[in-house]
C-alpha cells in the first residue's frame, strides 16, 4: 500500500533573504495574534515529524497554490516551525520597542490553517542588538551575528513579546546553529556566551507561562572522515569534539530545558557520505543515543538534517530512499521531534525534495514519506521487530504497518515480515499488518 502525503528533503538550505534587504523597514502596523491549535498534543500522540518554513512557502503564492499546499501540510497534522527573523519573515523589532510582526502573523496563520502544531525558533536578532543602526536591517549579516551581551536582556524581552503575541504556541527553540557564537581566537564554540543568552530567554519565557516548552542549544553536530580525538565516532565518521564539549557545557550550566536540540548532516566535512550514502545515516541514531545519555534522557529534537552531498546527481527516487533510512534511524533511536528544512523555491519546474510545486501547487514525489511517518510512526508508537531476508531492504514496523525501502539500484526480492516482496530500485513500499 503506497501512502501519499508530505515528505522531506535534505538539500541546501535557503538563507534568510527578505524583501526588506538593505532598506528602511516599513512603518510598523498593529498585528493580531492568529488562531492556532487550542490544545497542543501530548507526547502520547506527538506527531514527531514536521517542517520548517523557509524563505518561500505557501503564504506568498497564488491562492489556489496556497490551498493545495495547505492540504499537503495538513493531511496529517505535523509540527511546523518558523524563525522570528529571516527565512521569510522581516525584522520583528526594527527599533527598540517598535514591533513589526505582520510577516510572523502571516506565517502563523498559514500554520494554523494547515492543522500545525506550531513551533517558533527565536532567531535572529534585530540590528540594534548587534551593534547596528536602529531602523535599518542589514540582511547580509542577519544570520552570522549574535546579539551583544549587553542586549541579551533585550532579546529576552523580545522573546516575551513573541510568546504573548502567540499564546497558543508552546514550543520555542532558542537561536539557530550557534550563529555568531564561534570564537576564532580560541578555535571553539562560545558555549558560555550562548548559554548566558539561553538562560535569560528560558527564564523570561517561563515567567510568561510555565507550560511553555523551551529547548537548546541548537548546535550543528559536524563529522570528519579522518581520525581525530572524539568521544563519538563510527563507520560514518568522527564527531567534532568541540560541538560535544559545547553541548555538555550547556547541559551542565542551563537554568532548565524541556528538550535538547541539535542539527547536522550525514556528510563529513569533506562533503562525502561514508561508508556509503545509506550507511552514513547511522550517524543520526548514534548522535541521538549520545544526547539522551548525556542529558539524562531529555527529549531529543533534530531541528534540521541533511543527507545529500552537493552536486550528487541523485535521482528523486534515491533521494527519497536515503531520506527513508534517515527517518528510520530517528524512529529507532527515540527522537522526539525531527523538523525538515523545506527547500521550497520561487518558480522553476525543478525543485528537488520540495513538498509542492511553487508553479502549480502539485504535490511533489517526496511528500508521501513525511506524512506516512507522521501517520504511522508518531513519537509514542511501539516499534515491532520486523526482519528482512536481504539487508538491502531496510524495514521499520509497528503493530499495524511496516515501511520498506530498497537501498539498491537494482530490483531486490526478499522475505519481509514473512511475506515475499519485490522492490524496484530505491522503491519504498508501505504494507498493512494483521487484519
Amino acid at each position: 500500500m503506497l501512502v501519499a502525503g508530505i515528505m522531506v528533503y535534505a538539500g541546501t538550505r535557503s538563507g534568510p533573504r527578505d524583501t526588506y534587504k538593505g532598506g528602511e523597514v516599513a512603518q510598523v502596523q498593529p498585528s493580531e495574534p492568529p488562531p492556532t491549535l487550542q490544545q497542543p498534543p501530548t507526547l502520547d500522540d506527538w506527531p514527531r515529524w514536521g517542517v520548517t518554513h523557509t524563505q518561500y512557502s505557501a503564504d506568498n503564492v497564488p491562492r489556489e497554490i496556497t490551498e493545495q499546499a495547505k492540504g499537503i501540510l495538513g493531511r496529517v497534522p505535523m509540527l511546523q516551525n518558523q524563525h522570528i527573523m529571516g527565512w521569510g519573515v522581516g525584522n520583528p523589532e526594527p527599533s527598540p520597542g517598535q514591533f513589526n510582526l505582520r510577516d510572523l502573523d502571516r506565517r502563523l496563520k498559514l500554520m494554523a490553517s494547515s492543522r500545525a502544531v506550531p513551533v517558533i525558533t527565536l532567531c535572529c536578532a534585530p540590528d540594534w542588538m548587534k551593534g547596528g543602526q536602529a531602523g535599518r536591517t542589514d540582511w547580509s549579516k542577519n544570520h552570522t551575528v549574535a546579539p551583544l551581551p549587553e542586549h541579551y536582556d533585550d532579546y529576552a524581552k523580545l522573546a516575551v513579546k513573541i510568546a504573548k503575541q502567540y499564546p497558543t504556541v508552546k514550543y520555542f527553540m532558542v537561536w539557530n546553529e550557534f550563529k555568531g557564537f564561534w570564537n576564532p581566537s580560541t578555535n571553539r564554540w562560545d558555549a558560555e556566551g550562548y548559554t548566558e543568552l539561553y538562560n535569560k530567554v528560558y527564564t523570561a519565557l517561563k515567567k510568561v507561562n510555565g507550560d511553555i516548552q523551551v529547548g537548546g542549544p541548537y548546535i550543528p553536530v559536524e563529522t570528519n572522515s579522518g581520525q581525530a580525538p572524539s568521544e563519538l565516532s563510527g563507520p560514518w565518521g568522527t564527531v567534532d569534539q568541540r560541538a560535544l564539549d559545547a553541548i555538555e557545557y550547556w547541559i551542565e550550566h542551563k537554568k532548565g530545558a524541556d528538550f535538547i536540540v541539535v542539527d547536522g548532516a550525514s556528510m563529513t566535512n569533506d562533503k562525502a557520505n561514508v561508508p556509503d550514502d545509506f550507511a552514513a545515516q547511522a550517524k543520526f541514531g548514534a548522535v541521538t543515543t549520545w544526547l539522551k545519555k548525556k542529558s539524562n534522557d531529555m527529549p531529543v529534537w533534530w531541528a534540521e538534517w541533511y543527507v545529500e552531498p552537493a552536486n550528487s546527481g541523485w535521482t528523486e527516487e534515491k533521494r527519497i530512499a536515503v531520506q527513508a533510512t534517515t527517518l528510520m534511524e530517528f524512529a529507532r533511536s527515540g527522537v522526539t521531534s525531527a523538523l525538515y528544512w523545506n527547500p521550497e523555491q520561487k518558480g522553476g519546474a525543478q525543485c528537488p525534495g520540495c513538498l509542492w510545486s511553487s508553479e502549480s501547487g502539485q504535490e511533489m514525489p517526496m511528500a508521501g514519506l513525511l506524512s506516512g511517518f507522521a501517520k504511522w510512526f508518531p513519537a509514542g508508537v511501539q516499534l515491532d521487530p520486523v526482519t528482512s531476508s536481504d539487508q538491502r531492504i531496510k524495514v521499520l514496523g509497528q503493530e499495524r504497518q511496516i515501511v520498506m525501502v530498497n537501498t539498491a539500484d537494482t530490483n531486490v526480492t526478499a522475505t519481509v515480515d514473512g511475506k515475499r516482496v519485490t522492490l524496484k530500485p530505491y522503491e519504498i513500499q508501505w504494507a498493512g499488518r494483521g487484519t
